[in-house]
C-alpha cells in the first residue's frame, strides 16, 4: 500500500532540471525585489504574525534594515536553497549582534508583528509548501554551520559543488549535509472485534498522544532489519508481511522517515524501559490522540484507517 505523500505533494518547489538550476542566480539576479528569503535565528524562522496565524515572506527591507550595515546580499550566512515558483530562495542565519538590533527595533515599535518562531510551532499556521521549503533551508544552513572546518584536519572548509557540499582545501575532504534514516512501522491485528493498531509513546510526547514506532537506522543495518529489531527491542513483538507506505524528509534536526505498514506475528506487549512510556492495540473507533496531520506518522495511520474502511 503506498498512498500520496501530501506534504511534499504540497510543495511546488521547481528543482534542478539542469546544471545551472543547482547554482546561484547570476549576479544581476541579486538585486531581483521579488526573492524570497528564509532568516533562522537558533532554529526560529522570521515570520509576521497575530495570535493565531503567520505570514511569509517578510519584507525584503526589513530583512536589510535587520542586517544593517551588512548588505543583504554580502551575508556571510546567505545560502542558495533553491527556486520556487519561479523565484530564487535563499536562506541566512542571523547572529546574535543581528538579533540584537532586531530586539531593538521590537522596543521602537518597528518590527511590524514580526517574531522567530520554532518551525514546529509553525505547523497550521504556514501553508504546507512554505514549511516544507523553510525545512529544506534550515538544514542547509545547519549543514553550512556545523562543517565551517574539516572533521579531518581541523583547517576552515570552502563552499563547493554550488554550495552543496563543503572542501577542505588543505586535505581534500568533502563533506555533504547530514541526512539520518529512520524507519517508522505501523503493526496492525485482525481481533475478535476488528483491525487493531499497535500505537505507543514515548516519553517525549505531548500528554496523551500516541504514534506508530519509529528508529533510527544503525550502521550496516538494512531498513528491514531496522524494523524487525525495533518493534522487538521497544514493544517485544515479531512481525510479518512488512509493506512499504512512503517517506517523508523531517528536519527536526536531519532525519528522513522511511514508513512501512506490518502485521503481528507474536510476542506479548513489554516496554522498553527509557524508551517507550505506553504501547497498546487500539481498535480503529477508539483513538488516542495522534501526531500532527504534516507528519508521516498521521499519514501512515489514516491511510490504513481508510484501507480498512
Amino acid at each position: 500500500m503506498i498512498l500520496p505523500n501530501t506534504f511534499e505533494a504540497a510543495w511546488e518547489w521547481r528543482g534542478p532540471t539542469s546544471a545551472s538550476d543547482s547554482q546561484p542566480p547570476a549576479t544581476g539576479a541579486f538585486e531581483d525585489d521579488e526573492a524570497h528569503y528564509f532568516c533562522f535565528h537558533r532554529g526560529g524562522l522570521l515570520v509576521s504574525q497575530d495570535e493565531s496565524t503567520a505570514q511569509w515572506p517578510v519584507s525584503r527591507g526589513f530583512i536589510a534594515l535587520l542586517l544593517a550595515p551588512t548588505e543583504l546580499e554580502k551575508h556571510p550566512s546567505r545560502r542558495f536553497i533553491g527556486y520556487w515558483q519561479g523565484q530564487a530562495c535563499w536562506g541566512l542565519r542571523i547572529s546574535q549582534q543581528e538579533f540584537e538590533n532586531f530586539d531593538a527595533m521590537q522596543a521602537q515599535g518597528l518590527d511590524k508583528g514580526l517574531r522567530f518562531e520554532p518551525l514546529r510551532a509553525l505547523f497550521n499556521r504556514l501553508p504546507d509548501d512554505v514549511l516544507a521549503i523553510a525545512g529544506r533551508a534550515i538544514q542547509i544552513l545547519e549543514f553550512d554551520r556545523s562543517h565551517r572546518y574539516c572533521g579531518a584536519c581541523a583547517n576552515p572548509t570552502l563552499l563547493h559543488e554550488g554550495g552543496r557540499s563543503r572542501r577542505c582545501p588543505s586535505c581534500g575532504e568533502t563533506s555533504y549535509p547530514r541526512v539520518a534514516p529512520a524507519m517508522m512501522v505501523l503493526i496492525k491485528r485482525d481481533a475478535m472485534f476488528g483491525r487493531q493498531l499497535l500505537l505507543a509513546r514515548s516519553p517525549r510526547f505531548p500528554a496523551g498522544m500516541y504514534s506508530a514506532l519509529a528508529g533510527f537506522v544503525e550502521p550496516s543495518e538494512s531498513i528491514e532489519s531496522c524494523i524487525h529489531r525495533e518493534a522487538f527491542e521497544e514493544v517485544g513483538v515479531r512481525l510479518r508481511n512488512i509493506q512499504y507506505f512512503g517517506s517523508q524528509s523531517w528536519p527536526f534536526p536531519h532525519s528522513l522517515m522511511i514508513a512501512y505498514v506490518a502485521d503481528y506475528a507474536g510476542g506479548e506487549i513489554q516496554c522498553q524501559e527509557g524508551e517507550i512510556e505506553d504501547a497498546r492495540w487500539f481498535t480503529l473507533d477508539a483513538l488516542p490522540q495522534l501526531p500532527h496531520r504534516l507528519s508521516i506518522a498521521r499519514r501512515l495511520i489514516d491511510g490504513v484507517i481508510a484501507q480498512a474502511s
